[in-house]
């Protein structure tokens, strides 16, 4: 009795499907947050890895409560795209400059670079070596430069 339609597939990535019902599932089940399920959202280009960047909203709740309570730091936006989703931040302190995405960012404006920050520190997985900025707060608007805020009012400081 080796019928083609009952063999199991060898593939576990293929879809299981059952002769009486249109329901599908495959293995691991897809679901957000999985690199499976980014991976069927946008095709990676040849040579592109998916990022390894945790977001406001990808970021567990551990590395979000140590972060909370960690010190707060001050420095200056060295630059930021709006259109990439991310920039970096020169630490007053010194050393070198911190990554900082969209999501970890508070008010009312977009950063411009010279701007004034506060910002907390978290690690970035999957080695925890570097950190990246977040709940970042503008103390200090740059003078002379055009603001925008995020949605897209321009305003002159």
């Amino acid at each position: 009795m080796s019928d083609a339609g009952s063999s199991l597939p060898t593939d576990p990535l293929l879809p299981l499907t059952s002769p009486r019902t249109p329901l599908q599932l495959s293995f691991p089940f897809l679901r957000e947050g999985s690199r499976v399920w980014e991976r069927e959202r946008k095709p990676l280009q040849p040579g592109e890895l998916p990022s390894p960047l945790p977001t406001k909203r990808t970021r567990t709740y551990s590395a979000t409560v140590r972060a909370r309570s960690g010190p707060v730091f001050k420095g200056v936006c060295k630059n930021f795209s709006r259109s990439q989703g991310h920039g970096f931040i020169h630490p007053s302190h010194g050393g070198e400059d911190i990554f900082v995405h969209i999501s970890d960012i508070d008010g009312e404006y977009v950063p411009m670079e010279g701007d004034e920050v506060t910002y907390k520190v978290c690690p970035i997985p999957p080695k925890n070596q570097k950190v990246q900025a977040v709940e970042v707060v503008i103390t200090h608007l740059n003078p002379g430069t055009k603001h925008e805020t995020w949605s897209g009012q321009i305003i002159s400081s």
